[in-house]
C-alpha cells in the first residue's frame, strides 16, 4: 500500500513538472486584452492559438480602403483555397469599436458571405485597438466623426503567433500572400 501511495505521489510530481510551452516574446498571442466577436461572445488572442491567423484593421462605414481590403482579403482566401478551419482563421479587426457593434459586424460578414468558421470580426477598447494597432505597425487616425486613415496592410500570423508576413497596399500581387499562408499551414 506504502509503494502505491509513493507511485501517485511521484505520478502527481512527474505531470505537475511537465513542462509548460513557452510564447515567444514576439508572439501576437502575449497580447492579454479582451475581444468581442461578432456573436457578442469574449474573446482573447490567445484563443487563436494553433491557427495561422491572417488580419486586416478595418472599420464597417468605410466607403474607400476598407472594402477594397477585405474584397483582397476574399481574393487571397479563395487562393489559399479550402482548407480545414482549425488551421487558419481570417480575422477582421475594428478601429472604430464604438460603431462596429457584433450586431453591426455579424451583418458585415453575412453581407460579405464569409463563412463564420473561418472568419472572425472582432472589437475591443479604444486602448486595447491601438495596443495591438502599435504591435501589428497599422497607423489610424479618426479625422471626423465617422472616418478615419488607417495603413492598408494585411498580416500573416504564424501558428505561434510570430509575425509571418505583412502586405502593405491595395491591388498588390495576392498569390505572395496566399503562398506565405500556405506555407504557414504546412509548417
Amino acid at each position: 500500500m506504502k509503494e502505491l501511495l509513493y507511485f501517485l505521489i511521484a505520478l502527481i510530481l512527474f505531470s505537475c513538472s511537465q513542462k509548460v510551452e513557452q510564447l515567444k516574446p514576439d508572439s501576437i498571442f502575449n497580447v492579454n486584452s479582451e475581444w468581442e466577436k461578432q456573436d457578442g461572445s469574449k474573446i482573447s488572442l490567445k484563443d487563436f492559438k494553433g491557427k495561422v491567423i491572417v488580419t486586416a484593421m478595418i472599420f464597417t462605414s468605410c466607403k474607400t480602403a476598407c472594402p477594397r481590403l477585405t474584397s483582397e482579403m476574399r481574393n487571397i482566401s479563395k487562393k489559399v483555397g479550402k482548407v480545414n478551419p482549425d488551421e487558419i482563421q481570417y480575422v477582421l479587426i475594428s478601429i472604430d469599436p464604438e460603431t462596429d457593434t457584433p450586431e453591426v459586424m455579424k451583418a458585415y460578414l453575412k453581407t460579405n458571405q464569409f463563412d463564420e468558421k473561418e472568419w472572425t470580426f472582432i472589437r475591443s477598447s479604444e486602448e486595447d485597438t491601438r495596443e495591438l494597432a502599435n504591435i501589428m505597425a497599422i497607423k489610424y487616425k479618426e479625422i471626423s466623426p465617422m472616418e478615419f486613415s488607417h495603413s492598408n496592410i494585411i498580416s500573416v500570423y504564424a501558428k505561434d503567433g510570430t509575425l509571418a508576413f505583412q502586405k502593405e497596399g491595395l491591388d498588390e500581387n495576392i498569390e505572395v500572400t496566399a503562398n506565405e499562408i500556405r506555407k504557414q499551414i504546412e509548417l
